[in-house]
């Protein structure tokens, strides 16, 4: 009899189970299961970001009623105007940046601050579960590649309103962009009675709250343009020139806020001249084009939100849910 033989294939079998169990051991370990996490569900990452979003509000609130809110000034814009932060600027963005970066570490995530996460205390995991009042039942699993994803985030948004405690205009936001268009947009307002969160996903749903009707301005209609109260660069002559001496013009601060005054149709248009960061118009942008608006440069131009783009958009804003509003960008660009 050769047992030599049978010891031989034997020690054979043994090596290739031995070699499947190794694979099988590294094939389920985390790092090699980041890897495999090739495919982001958007509606997982819609709940993600509404959350975010809303733990970013509270923290927000929190340091509005401490007794220092540690106001610097982290730099100042082409025209001079100083640019503020605040700790609830960092505070908002641990809860929202690691927030998210934890529940989907495979994909790009942009935020206005920079905090590490060694100076953030107390980090809670996200809760993704959806709420009945957000309007979320029912919307479909889409899975796309990770790597096709960008998201942007805006902590606070009017950080100047917020040290001069007008916080009414005060937001926070997330967007998700999708080779570079903006397709999941989530502007929260923490402050007031009501905490309202508006949220968008293009063809796919919206929160109950964005309601619009309104298609034309009629000839005679007088416009309504919401601009920047402290980045506005001289805007109101071009509103003049474009909208009519009748025009009225409504300055106000945040972002979010005036793209919230657009969308639910509290004005006609929401214009910008001066340069502006695309963590402040993303979320904006998404819910708009959402609801069927349109937002766009003031040289007509959509914006590109990947990742390797630029963060600074130099050529102005306009955007409008009123069709024959939207082309008169270029007029109001040509005078820049």
């Amino acid at each position: 009899m050769n047992f030599g033989g049978t010891i031989r294939i034997n020690r054979i079998g043994f090596c290739i189970i031995c070699a499947v169990i190794i694979l099988f051991v590294i094939y389920l370990t985390p790092k090699h299961l980041s890897f495999r996490s090739d495919k982001i569900n958007l509606r997982r990452l819609l709940l993600a970001s509404i959350e975010a979003a809303e733990r970013g509000g509270l923290e927000v609130i929190k340091v509005s009623k401490e007794s220092n809110i540690n106001e610097e000034i982290k730099g100042k814009t082409k025209e001079g105007v100083k640019i503020p932060v605040t700790e609830a600027d960092y505070r908002s963005h641990c809860v929202m940046y690691y927030g998210i970066t934890k529940l989907f570490p495979s994909i790009s995530v942009i935020s206005e601050e920079k905090e590490g996460e060694k100076d953030c205390k107390n980090l809670v995991p996200l809760d993704i579960e959806p709420r009945g009042n957000l309007g979320i039942h029912g919307l479909p699993d889409v899975e796309v590649e990770a790597s096709e994803i960008t998201v942007w985030i805006d902590p606070l948004d009017a950080t100047q309103e917020y040290t001069e405690h007008l916080y009414n205009y005060v937001t926070t936001m997330v967007c998700v962009a999708y080779r570079g268009n903006p397709i999941i947009g989530v502007i929260h307002k923490p402050f007031g009675d009501e905490h309202k969160t508006m949220w968008a996903w293009l063809n796919k749903g919206k929160s109950p709250h964005l309601i619009f009707a309104k298609d034309k301005l009629k000839e005679n209609e007088k416009a309504v343009i919401i601009v920047s109260r402290s980045h506005h660069g001289n805007v109101d002559k071009f509103v003049k020139k474009v909208f009519g001496e009748s025009a009225e013009i409504i300055y106000a601060g945040g972002s979010g806020y005036k793209s919230l005054e657009v969308a639910s149709g509290n004005v006609t248009a929401y214009i910008h001249k001066t340069a502006i960061s695309k963590w402040d118009v993303c979320a904006g942008d998404a819910i708009i084009a959402s609801l069927g608006g349109t937002f766009k440069t003031l040289s007509n131009k959509y914006l590109d939100y990947k990742a390797d783009s630029n963060h600074l958009n130099t050529e102005g804003i306009l955007a409008t849910m009123i069709s024959n509003v939207a082309d008169k960008g270029k007029v109001l660009y040509n005078d820049v």
